[in-house]
């Protein structure tokens, strides 16, 4: 049975390089026989902010009801985006911030204290460009991944693996199509 992989692009801009890094990673997991589904941020229509927090739950807009629709068809979600200030991009955490809800993605039990893992069973990858070494701005910034791995994704039960890739900052075009082929691979190998 062919493995179901939704890839969703993180970075804004579709004129990127995190956008050809989910492309490759695509093509790479087709070449294989897995079945994909592809989705660009920057494609979406919602708006990412929570004017009431979670005290009132904004009705979804489709966009939104496709990307959930789409996470929980998958067996593996992959995630691509750029370092912005040692985190992701904001209209990336305003996709997570509404449309990551409780039913959806997880459940308090009555104590308010333990929940239930809606989305357990899944994997996850996920991709952070940078332009610096991920070792520097490791050493420089510390973890800039525990908001999306811990907080976001194994909240839900996903199980999660974080590749981080730099520099990109001034990336030759032979560099760049090393990375494309890299790509390649990790959807070949589902990384």
């Amino acid at each position: 049975m062919a493995k179901k992989v939704f890839v969703l692009l993180g970075h804004p801009d579709t004129d990127s390089m995190c956008c050809q890094f989910a492309d490759s990673y695509a093509r790479g997991a087709m070449e294989v026989g897995c079945e994909v589904r592809r989705l660009n941020l920057g494609d979406m229509q919602f708006d990412p902010i929570l004017h009431k927090g979670y005290r009132v739950i904004q009705p979804l807009e489709p966009d939104l009801v496709k990307f959930q629709e789409n996470v929980r068809w998958c067996d593996h979600f992959v995630i691509v985006y750029p370092s912005w200030w040692s985190t992701m991009p904001a209209l990336l955490k305003g996709l997570f911030d509404r449309a990551w809800l409780p039913g959806f993605a997880y459940k308090f039990m009555p104590s308010g204290i333990a929940w239930h893992k809606l989305l357990s069973g899944r994997t996850s990858t996920v991709f952070v460009t940078s332009d610096s070494r991920p070792i520097l701005a490791r050493f420089l910034f510390g973890d800039n991944v525990n908001e999306i791995r811990d907080g976001i994704l194994w909240f839900a039960g996903i199980t999660t693996k974080i590749k981080k890739c730099g520099p990109m900052k001034k990336i030759t075009q032979e560099n760049r199509s090393k990375w494309i082929r890299k790509f390649e691979d990790y959807g070949r190998r589902m990384v």
